[in-house]
């Protein structure tokens, strides 16, 4: 097994914590902030982790990198973890247009997770209180499957009338509307419309 420099086993350190506490693949601009140097040298750092066999990258995930021990027993159980892709961040409150974040990703055990994440499982970070009735807090990750069929009472992520929110989906007469989980605030009758971009699957919530 190929032996790593001082500051390799640095590296290797961190982004074992920060996927240990909390729960996201560190991105190169912060493997860069955190040793003070440029994001180029972040990169051919990683590499050479690579190279020597000391992290892996997920396959068909952005910035999925994985911490693996090359002199761990090859039938040793471990617990599958997938990475799932976050697109930024979701209203739980009043209704915002639609703004694309810097991706990031969250690694999760799929036993934990209690289903198979596919092609089409993303990540939202909740801002707002408006869905504490549900148990779902202010920085909080919500698991999100698109293309589900929603049913009445499923936690949605919604584009209603240009604008994005979670809410609960409910059916009233044979029509749609969107509720809030916090009587501080109103529930959405949608104007013109209402689309369902995912259906939420599971909730993370990060340790302080």
């Amino acid at each position: 097994m190929k032996e790593l420099t001082k500051r390799q086993s640095q590296i290797l350190r961190f982004i074992q914590s920060q996927q240990d506490s909390e729960g996201m693949t560190p991105t190169f601009r912060e493997i860069a902030s955190h040793f003070r140097f440029s994001a180029n040298a972040a990169l051919a750092h990683v590499q050479a982790l690579l190279n020597k066999g000391f992290l892996r990258n997920l396959p068909g995930r952005a910035r999925s990198l994985q911490v693996s021990h090359p002199a761990a027993p090859k039938n040793q159980s471990r617990p599958r973890v997938v990475s799932i892709p976050i697109y930024g961040a979701i209203p739980a409150g009043i209704p915002q247009d639609a703004a694309q974040e810097e991706e990031v990703c969250v690694l999760i055990d799929v036993e934990t997770l209690g289903f198979k994440p596919t092609t089409r499982t993303f990540g939202l970070k909740v801002k707002g209180e408006s869905m504490l009735g549900k148990c779902i807090m202010d920085g909080d990750i919500v698991i999100v499957e698109h293309g589900l069929q929603p049913r009445p009472g499923d936690v949605v992520a919604a584009l209603i009338d240009g604008e994005v929110t979670l809410k609960s989906f409910i059916m009233q007469r044979g029509k749609a509307y969107l509720r809030a989980e916090n009587p501080r605030y109103p529930n959405l009758i949608p104007r013109e419309e209402l689309q369902i971009q995912g259906v939420m699957v599971a909730l993370i919530r990060k340790r302080k």
